[in-house]
């Protein structure tokens, strides 16, 4: 198992970098190609949230409470921003401002923020869980 989640991490790490390369493009895109890539984004990103939704869902009753409080406020931030997004687009489409853009780029500072907090759980969950394999393993093969 302690592979299996070092290699999540590897995912991860690759992911991120896919973003990042994909952020820096999309300053040279054309609009159409641009807002086309933001509706996969978005796509992409529900599915996840959907796929972390119902893997707490089936998880709930193994996983403790506090990880499972966790997945439900990710869930419920994901929504949230979801549907402001959605509010502020339907509400100003006609007049985008810099104010707008800047509470975007923001949003998008603040995502990336709680990713690296996500990140940094994830490191320390999977040495935990190795450490805890190991003294396990210990503990049986001393008796």
């Amino acid at each position: 198992m302690t592979v299996a989640l070092s290699d999540r991490l590897g995912e991860l790490a690759k992911r991120t970098k896919e973003a990042e390369d994909r952020s820096r493009a999309a300053a040279s895109e054309a609009r159409d190609e641009l807002r086309s890539k933001v509706e996969q984004a978005s796509e992409a990103a529900q599915k996840r949230a959907d796929e972390l939704a119902q893997r707490a869902d089936a998880a709930e009753a193994r996983a403790s409470d506090w990880w499972g409080e966790i997945q439900s406020d990710w869930a419920r931030h994901v929504t949230a921003i979801r549907e402001d997004f959605a509010a502020k687009k339907a509400e100003h489409e006609a007049k985008r401002t810099k104010v707008e853009a800047d509470l975007a780029a923001d949003d998008a500072a603040s995502a990336i923020d709680f990713a690296f907090a996500a990140v940094e759980e994830a490191e320390y969950a999977v040495l935990e869980a190795t450490l805890a394999r190991m003294e396990a393993d210990e503990a049986s093969s001393s008796m």
